[in-house]
């Protein structure tokens, strides 16, 4: 009998090992394709996302263009792949659990067999014993249940994970290494020193910038959509570095100063003006501290902003809405102005600061702009040539190459590419 029972024990227990090694290598078959489907996921929800804020970014494209229903249809592909692979995610992860349990069940099975051996071989077991083993049995049974239900789970989250690892990696991407020279000011001038630069590794989008930016001065930039104005304008805080060369201020790399304190004394009016979801007030006197209402009207007095303004519900305290909804584009570029004047920035770089502006608003504007650079060092990129006649610089590029610079009247008479430009928007013979 004790025999049998001896054999009948050893082949529960061969069964057991058998059943539970298939049954963990079918649960790590599967936690691993939970894994593999989880990458999908993010991806799924980012397109979805992306789709979703174009639609509301480009509302009047879409409804002057009466493309609803292609934006439906775009918006629905992309609802889908998100449902498909939360479904295949979520029909995988459900396998997981009655596997988890199948197993703890054959633990138990393989416990209650050695239980039963113990008991033949020692001829009696005492209750105490046998208590204490299937206390210890049942408090096992839901770690293992658990240890699997979070196996499960970081796999699930796996693909979302190594997307935040992805963005927080540093050894791929241009981060700028700060310097620690606190920059207090032009004295003296800009100095660009055979630089280059280029996005990508063999597409050079400036070639030899040689040129320098003198304090106090106005410095223009003209050339076709393209020729790397904005680019070499952006080099300047240093939104990039150059490839090869040096940017000099005041003789010094700029590398070595801190980029904080370099930005602090610029202020930037591009034409893309970003308006905040806030009062008007906010948006002129953004980072600017310890300032009144009343140097917020002199700044919108000067953008020429002031009369809109009082137009306003609420005047200063009005809220703009996302992007600054509530106004024109012309208007949205002279709260952009103001928010500049407002800085009394050492150096003011304008990037189209008028373009958005009608003719005789955009004078006004020029005039204010004329008398603010005024000893102040501005650096300003312009199509329309009206706005740079009176600079003291200009500079011309083509094709990321410099092709000419000087005085504005003097590269008239040169006949070279400024006259022509200026021919073109005149339509002198």
């Amino acid at each position: 009998y004790v025999v049998s029972m001896f054999w009948l024990s050893w082949q529960l227990s061969l069964a057991a090992i058998t059943l539970y090694t298939l049954l963990s290598v079918g649960l790590s078959v599967l936690i691993r394709r939970v894994r593999e489907a989880s990458f999908d996921v993010p991806q799924a929800n980012g397109k979805l996302s992306s789709t979703a804020i174009q639609f509301i970014n480009g509302i009047r494209t879409i409804k002057g263009s009466a493309t609803e229903n292609f934006e439906r249809r775009r918006f629905s592909e992309a609802s889908n792949d998100v449902i498909k692979t939360e479904d295949r995610v979520a029909s995988i992860s459900a396998l997981v659990y009655p596997l988890a349990d199948a197993i703890a069940s054959t633990i138990l099975i393989f416990m209650v067999v050695i239980a039963f051996n113990l008991f033949i071989s020692q001829g009696n077991l005492q209750t105490s014993s046998l208590l204490t083993f299937m206390f210890v049995l049942f408090r096992m049974m839901p770690l293992v249940s658990q240890v699997n239900s979070l196996r499960e789970n970081f796999s699930r989250f796996q693909g979302s994970i190594d997307n935040i690892k992805q963005l927080l990696r540093s050894e791929d991407k241009p981060y700028l290494k700060n310097g620690i020279l606190k920059f207090k000011g032009l004295k003296q001038n800009i100095s660009f020193a055979s630089v280059d630069f280029s996005y990508e590794t063999n597409n050079l989008v400036l070639q030899n910038m040689n040129f320098s930016i003198e304090k106090g001065k106005v410095t223009a930039f003209v050339g076709s959509s393209g020729a790397g104005k904005s680019t070499l304008v952006d080099l300047i805080p240093r939104f990039y570095d150059p490839k090869k060369g040096l940017i000099l201020l005041d003789g010094k790399d700029l590398k070595h100063f801190d980029i904080n304190s370099v930005r602090q004394k610029m202020a930037i009016v591009s034409q893309d003006t970003f308006i905040f979801n806030a009062s008007v007030k906010e948006n002129i006197a953004y980072g600017v501290e310890e300032i009144n209402e009343e140097e917020i009207w002199q700044a919108a007095q000067l953008a020429h902003a002031v009369e809109f303004i009082q137009e306003l519900p609420d005047g200063l305290n009005t809220i703009l809405g996302d992007r600054g909804v509530r106004l024109s584009g012309g208007q949205r570029q002279r709260i952009a102005i103001a928010r500049a004047l407002l800085r009394n920035p050492d150096i003011l770089i304008l990037d189209e600061a008028t373009s958005a502006l009608d003719s005789v608003t955009e004078q006004l504007i020029q005039e204010s702009l004329e008398k603010l650079s005024r000893g102040r060092t501005v650096i300003a990129i312009a199509h329309r040539l009206s706005t740079i006649s009176k600079a003291d610089k200009i500079v011309v590029l083509e094709q990321g190459r410099i092709v000419e610079q000087g005085g504005y009247q003097d590269l008239l008479t040169k006949k070279g590419e400024l006259w022509k430009y200026h021919q073109r928007q005149y339509k002198l013979s």
